[in-house]
């Protein structure tokens, strides 16, 4: 298995990032539930804020979800910046909107660069 510092720069680099980094962290259960769930969202898409609320049963927590992604100390390996406001805008991001947009396109081409899976006929 790769090292951790090379899953890290993978996943800098527009790769998956691996399920078996060990992270060490501390949390509450509220922002626990909530990066449980990013980690969870496919990479190269985007969910709102509210519909990360939604998922986690708070459908009423966007503001919660916007601030458990605001104190997200491992931007990379838990995917804040896969949370995006209602209308699609960017939002913010602890480091840097330029960064957060850099980040989902960079998944969005490695996933365009994949081939397209078809079903047999």
């Amino acid at each position: 298995m790769r090292s951790w510092t090379q899953t890290l720069l993978s996943q800098i680099e527009g790769h998956k990032l691996s399920r078996a980094l060990p992270l060490d962290i501390q949390a509450t259960a509220f922002q626990r539930r909530v990066w449980t769930h990013l980690q969870s969202l496919p990479f190269g898409t985007t969910q709102s804020y509210g519909e990360v609320a939604k998922a986690i049963g708070q459908p009423t927590a966007a503001r919660a979800v916007a601030r458990a992604c605001a104190t997200n100390p491992v931007a990379v390996a838990i995917p804040c910046h896969r949370v995006v406001r209602e209308d699609g805008e960017m939002g913010g991001y602890r480091w840097g909107v330029g960064r957060k947009r850099a980040l989902l396109q960079l998944e969005r081409q490695e996933l365009q660069g994949r081939p397209q899976v078809t079903a047999r006929q």
